[in-house]
């Protein structure tokens, strides 16, 4: 699975990756995690509000940072 977070870097993109990552390995999904920062990406996505998350190239949230829990029932469900 590619996870992507998209942002600037701020304390709510850090938050985000971490709670990510959490996620991901409570889970026990394989995947890969990057942190794109780049503002013309997040205007190809189509994102306007970061931070956003990015599941097997979807965007699934954006403009806030989900509970840990929303994020792993986003994560199972692209997973399966």
């Amino acid at each position: 699975m590619k996870i992507e977070i998209l942002g600037t870097g701020c304390a709510k993109c850090d938050l985000l990756e971490r709670s990510v990552r959490s996620a991901a390995d409570k889970l026990g999904i394989a995947y890969e995690l990057a942190h794109v920062k780049d503002i013309r990406e997040f205007a190809k996505r189509g994102v306007m509000f970061t931070p956003a998350l990015v599941v097997d190239g979807k965007v699934v949230a954006a403009g806030k940072v989900p509970p840990e829990s929303e994020i792993a029932r986003l994560l199972a469900v692209d997973s399966r």
